[in-house]
This record gives C-alpha cells, sequence and structure tokens, in this order.
C-alpha cells in the first residue's frame, strides 16, 4: 500500500513537471507519461516481490530460534538433557538462548553432584556399617569373645557414622543458608573467637605435647560466628591428626587492607601441588587409612570452603613447603 502511493506520487509528480515543459506537444507528453507509468509499475512490481522476500527471510530468522527454544523446553519437560540451542544473532533472542543454553548446564552440573555425593555417601558408609554388621554377627554366632578392645573399636565406627551423618546435615544446612538473600552476620571482635578455638584444643595439644603459638591481631569482622568457629576448629583439628615433626603449630591472624587473613600452618607431610584443590571436594581423602584411624570423614574442609566461599564471601585456600602444609582463611572486613 505504501508503496503503491509512493509510486502514484511520483508518478504525477513527473507529470506536472513534463507539462510545464512547453515546448514537448501533447503526443510527445503522452508518450511520455505512459512511458513513465510502465516503468513505475515494473518498479512497484519488483520492490513489492524484494519486499516480501526480505520480509518472509526476517521472519524466519525471527521466528526459527523462538521454535528451538520451544523444542528444547519440551524436551526439557520429558526429563531428557536437549542439546544447546544454536545462538544465531547477538540481540534479545540469541541472549536469551544464551541464557538458557548456561541454565541445561548448571542443570546437568547439579545433577552430575548429587549422583556423586549418593554415590560418596553410599560408598563412605557401606564400610563401617559392614564391619559393624561383621563384628556383631561374629559376636552373637560365638565366633568371637567380645573385649574391651573390641568393643571401642565398634563404638569407634559407630561414632564415625554419626560425625559423618552430622556433618552431612551440616553441609546441607550450610549449602541452603548460602543461596539465601539474608544472611545473619553481626560483627564481631576476631581475637576471642580464635582464642576460644584454640582453648578447645588445650588438652589434645597437651596430650600429643604440640606446641602451638599464637599471633592474633584485633579486628572487628561481620561474620557468623558458629560459622568461622567451625572453620577453625576443622583446620585447628587437621593441623593436629597430621603433625609430623617438632616445630610448633602456628596460628596466625592479621589485618591486610580490606581483608582479615587467617592462617594455621604445621608441621607436616606436603600435600601434592595436585591435590590441593581436591582436599576441600566432598569425601575426598589424601590418605584414607589414616582419616579412619583420626576419625575423619572427608567433608570437614568441603564444610569450611562453603563457609567461607558461599556464606562469607571470602577465600580458602592452602600453601605449602617441603616440611609443612598452611591452610589459610581471607574473610572481607
Amino acid at each position: 500500500m505504501v508503496t503503491s502511493v509512493s509510486g502514484w506520487t511520483i508518478y504525477n509528480t513527473a507529470c506536472f513537471l513534463a507539462a510545464e515543459v512547453g515546448d514537448l506537444d501533447t503526443l510527445r507528453q503522452q508518450l511520455f507519461n505512459r512511458t513513465l507509468l510502465n516503468y513505475l509499475w515494473v518498479l512497484m512490481i519488483m520492490v513489492t516481490f524484494f519486499g516480501g522476500v526480505i520480509h518472509f527471510y526476517l521472519i524466519k530468522r525471527l521466528i526459527k530460534p523462538i521454535r528451538n527454544l520451544i523444542r528444547s523446553t519440551k524436551e526439557l519437560k520429558l526429563g531428557h538433557y536437549p542439546k544447546p540451542v544454536k545462538v544465531y544473532e547477538k540481540d534479545e533472542i540469541g541472549q536469551l538462548a544464551l541464557q538458557y543454553n548456561g541454565l541445561i548446564e548448571q542443570l546437568q552440573i547439579n545433577e552430575q553432584q548429587r549422583n556423586r555425593l549418593v554415590t560418596d555417601i553410599s560408598h563412605e558408609i557401606r564400610t563401617p556399617l559392614s564391619n559393624l554388621n561383621g563384628y556383631l554377627l561374629a559376636l552373637k554366632d560365638g565366633d568371637i569373645i567380645g573385649d574391651k578392645a573390641l568393643f571401642a573399636s565398634l563404638h569407634q565406627e559407630s561414632n564415625r557414622l554419626s560425625k559423618m551423618i552430622e556433618q552431612l546435615e551440616q553441609l546441607k544446612e550450610w549449602d541452603y543458608l548460602s543461596a539465601q538473600s539474608i544472611v545473619e552476620k553481626e560483627t564481631f571482635e576476631i581475637q576471642p573467637i580464635l582464642l576460644q578455638c584454640v582453648a578447645m584444643f588445650e588438652r589434645t595439644l597437651e596430650q600429643k605435647n604440640i606446641p602451638i603459638l599464637l599471633e592474633i591481631e584485633s579486628c572487628k569482622i561481620d561474620i557468623h560466628v558458629v560459622g568461622i568457629q567451625q572453620v577453625i576448629s576443622n583446620l585447628l583439628e587437621n593441623a593436629i591428626n597430621y603433625y609430623e615433626g617438632d616445630g610448633p603449630i602456628l596460628l596466625v591472624g592479621e589485618r591486610r587492607g580490606k581483608d582479615y587473613r587467617i592462617s594455621i600452618s604445621g608441621p607436616s607431610k606436603p600435600i601434592p601441588e595436585i591435590e590441593k584443590e581436591k582436599v576441600f571436594r566432598r569425601f575426598y581423602r589424601l590418605d584414607s587409612s589414616r582419616s579412619r584411624m583420626t576419625g575423619g570423614s572427608g567433608l570437614g574442609l568441603a564444610i569450611s570452603k562453603e563457609i567461607i566461599e558461599g556464606y562469607h564471601q571470602g577465600e580458602i585456600g592452602i600453601d605449602t613447603t617441603s616440611s609443612s602444609n598452611t591452610f589459610w582463611v581471607v574473610l572481607p572486613v
């Protein structure tokens, strides 16, 4: 419609200009008008045709990614993970497709982590349960006679199971809290909190004859007190359980610009470089037999990582030397 009106306007204008030319007679003017009209008809047909082709192409290009998204969501609804939706442009629909692909990828990662967690839990619980069932069955059948050492061993396995279940509950709770927009933090002086954590291990340190040195600066920080106490306790327990050597365990707390850094160092067998990130995974152990002897479940560092990075938006890591390991925590002030 617009093309027809525009063409007709051009035609009338041309006719008007032609009529103004005094040298042209009526016959020549009519011939000119007819020729011009034919050209305009051809032009309008061409414009309409190519305009329709372009319109069809643009509509198809706009509708195709939307149809792909609809098809993909239907497949996802059926419980299948679809292939990534192809991104044609960087416009709004392209951005939507990118976000959708990211969502699918995250859902797959979450399912893999969930499946791995279930597998790990089954594996970790199966061993102590098998031990308990085996000993109890042997006691029941009279194949072995219970003594103090045996009952102590059974009690240790039972305690390890209880601790593992408790830590799984803690991990689930911190996962949930980290996902919430509202966090329960208060401003506390960090020095007495660290000293209180050390006091909890004084008896163990004395029994194992392990010296400890403290270098703690005062600083007020917004923290979840129970969470920080749990992290420091986990790191101190690791330093004690894996202590090898004659030097002291060193706990340092210091202000560094806009952060507060807490580090716990102790003489021990160095952790290989490729294992540094793995030690923070759930159920991961460098030495499984030793961890079971000390009651470790492989969850303490995973909980610590969730508390520091997930809840406090801080950092946690490890540095090693040839004769010591240093676990450190950085909290924003």
